[in-house]
């Protein structure tokens, strides 16, 4: 949304017969065409945001802000702000015909204006003051206003985006760092406020590069009224928190992390919102944005209302959201949150508080409609990003073509795996032998969809503890236990998740309120669990056989998965090339497993790459020799066989070498 110069003949189509330089009435001004009406009334309009809203333009040398809401059921609506002296009754806007859309032209107000929508509701009732639902900057919170602002910025990522395609590709490797912005690190002498974004481009942009990463995920970054939601109650759906910066510095943040190699996702959450007074609820008096009915139209779970996808007007504003960010903030991919609580109308529902759909079952077929929607819209203008589904259920072909009866999405977060890797590893060794399935059912789904591979803020809040806090045994077998699950993630097919902390060993859970731990890397063993994730992120981005084939049943091969007894489990991971084999073997226990012996798919000689028990990142130091030469053998159903030390609570990579 750069800042607009309109003159006669661009977007002033309800002017047909005005000549250039005639002084306009506001009541002439409009950014609005009946194209744009009727694709909005009819729920295929996706670039609202270059219509609704606050618009600084100059229409003839004359200078000011064009406004425009919708809010069809109101009697009345008028701007307040602080150009009026926030009189309601100042600045009145008028209706567009029936389609439900007010506007008014207001000359003088610019750049930095504050505002709200005073709407009186058709019906009777109150008059509320709502925030722009539109509007692309917004007071700090607890402030509620929206701002004035355009959306200029001179981008530097050119290079970036000509070739990001290849690097959001499901053959290529995605390493992803997931980041609250707030909570990342604090500035202890001044009040331990949050980092800015400026200052987050450069510390943030540094430490993934050093880390390895391929891209960063944030905590939605649009508006939100109570920090402690971590954005996933948005009230500004086209809004960068001002809590760290104004639009042009988020955008400065993304800028600097592609010109530095490193993608940007963003949470994006169209399941539900805020009922805070200020934002979308009850927008006009009558439940506009969200269903009526609170059996289909409201989260007791989450205290929030929930959008009513069967609206037209309502997909247009979800749909045109989710393309703003890929396009006004370059952004590569968008991580759609709860999408179980949008598939099924008994999500966390008990019999008698859902409402079946036409067909009685429990599909809410008007949400499946839109996200299958939303997911042709994005690809069919953005086909280099991906789009990124937080589903917790069984639902089929989510991340499969809509054309194939799927729901479109690029990719499908596995919380199965999750759920059965971390109950898993948090059971004492001596009874993992009996769980050894948690390791070896995933293969069984593995490639149904494509998946990433998440170890999520979800996991390390809310009581659960952290990551080392879950895992068992005295502190030398916890941070063993931490090295192990995160190259069990690392060997498997999928892309990787890995939330900020985990990387450092961190004891305590996430608390938004404060920075990650980041003294503890004054301490030798939690500077070896980051040394750790380096080494993985290092392997993983060199070795096209971790990433390759994430997506493909041939990239993928046991070559043990019945050793429950040893709780050992092995197998290969192949690249599109045939000789790009990768053999990974864990041990799930504390005994060293001396001359144990693996069958290989070749013979010639295997390197050990990376050891987790090595003693450069903490661990007992039993490392295999550089090189170890394959023999005849019929092990494991393979002709050869390599005799190898397997560590304690310890996994190992090796490369085949003809």
């Amino acid at each position: 949304m750069a800042k607009k110069e309109v003159s006669y003949g661009s977007n002033l189509g309800q002017n047909p017969d005005l000549k250039p330089g005639t002084t306009l009435k506001a009541s002439q001004i409009t950014l609005l065409t009946e194209d744009d009406l009727y694709l909005f009334n009819e729920g295929n309009h996706f670039r609202l945001y270059h219509k609704l809203g606050a618009y600084p333009i100059t229409v003839n040398e004359q200078k000011g802000t064009h406004f425009s809401v919708w809010a069809p059921d109101a009697r009345e609506v008028s701007i307040v702000g602080n150009f009026n002296g926030w009189d309601g009754a100042g600045s009145p806007l008028r209706p567009r015909g029936q389609s439900g859309i007010w506007e008014t032209f207001i000359p003088g107000v610019g750049k930095g204006a504050l505002y709200k929508y005073h709407i009186t509701p058709r019906y009777g009732g109150r008059s509320r003051e709502k925030a722009d639902p539109f509007a692309v900057y917004s007071e700090i919170a607890p402030k509620t206003a929206s701002i004035v602002w355009d959306l200029e910025y001179d981008w530097g990522d050119g290079e970036w985006m000509a070739q990001r395609g290849s690097r959001n590709a499901l053959d290529s490797p995605i390493a992803i760092y997931e980041v609250h912005l707030g909570s990342w690190k604090r500035v202890p002498g001044e009040g331990y406020r949050s980092l800015s974004y400026r200052e987050l481009a450069v510390q943030l942009t540094d430490y993934v590069r050093q880390m390895g990463f391929t891209h960063v995920e944030f905590l939605p970054v649009m508006e939100h009224p109570f920090f402690g939601s971590w954005g996933y109650q948005t009230t500004g759906y086209f809004a960068p928190s001002s809590r760290y910066g104004t639009p042009q510095d988020f955008m400065y943040l993304v800028d600097y992390l592609h010109q530095h190699g490193i993608g940007v996702i963003l949470d994006w959450v169209p399941s539900h919102f805020p009922t805070d007074e200020h934002g979308l609820g009850l927008f006009d008096g009558t439940h506009l944005y969200e269903h009526a009915d609170p059996r289909k139209g409201f989260h007791h779970d989450w205290t929030s209302y929930i959008f009513n996808y069967g609206r037209a007007e309502v997909r247009s504003f979800l749909i045109s959201s989710a393309l703003f960010w890929l396009d006004k903030y370059h952004v590569d991919g968008l991580r759609v949150d709860a999408v179980a609580s949008m598939l099924y109308l008994d999500y966390s529902r008990k019999e008698g508080e859902w409402i079946p759909n036409k067909y009685g079952g429990r599909e809410n077929l008007e949400a499946i409609a839109f996200l299958r929607r939303l997911n042709e819209e994005v690809y069919a203008n953005y086909p280099d990003v991906q789009t990124i589904a937080e589903d917790s259920t069984a639902w089929p072909m989510v991340s499969r073509p809509t054309y194939l009866g799927g729901l479109g999405f690029g990719l499908k977060w596995d919380m199965g795996w999750m759920h059965d890797t971390l109950e898993y590893m948090s059971r004492d060794p001596i009874h993992r032998k009996y769980h050894h399935n948690a390791l070896t059912f995933r293969m069984i789904y593995a490639f149904n969809e494509n998946f990433v591979l998440p170890l999520s803020h979800d996991e390390v809040v809310h009581g659960k503890g952290s990551l080392i806090g879950k895992m068992p045994g005295d502190d030398w077998q916890k941070l063993a236990n931490l090295r192990l699950l995160l190259a069990y993630m690392y060997g498997q097919p999928g892309k990787k998740l890995l939330f900020m902390g985990a990387e450092l060993g961190q004891w305590r859970e996430w608390d938004h309120d404060g920075s990650i731990d980041w003294h503890f890397l004054d301490y030798r063993r939690h500077a070896h669990i980051q040394g750790w994730v380096k080494a993985l992120n290092r392997l993983y981005r060199a070795e096209p056989a971790l990433y390759e084939s994430d997506c493909d049943p041939a990239g993928f091969e046991w070559i043990d998965a019945s050793a429950a007894l040893q709780s050992v489990i092995s197998f290969v991971r192949k690249g599109k090339s045939t000789d790009d084999i990768l053999l990974v073997v864990g041990n799930f226990t504390p005994v060293t497993y001396q001359n144990y012996q693996l069958g290989v798919p070749r013979g010639g000689f295997w390197k050990e790459l990376l050891n987790s028990d090595s003693s450069e990142y903490g661990g007992s130091g039993q490392d295999n020799p550089k090189s170890l030469r394959a023999h005849r053998s019929s092990v494991h159903g393979r002709s050869y066989a390599i005799r190898i030390t397997l560590p304690p609570l310890a996994m190992l990579y090796f490369k085949s070498r003809k």
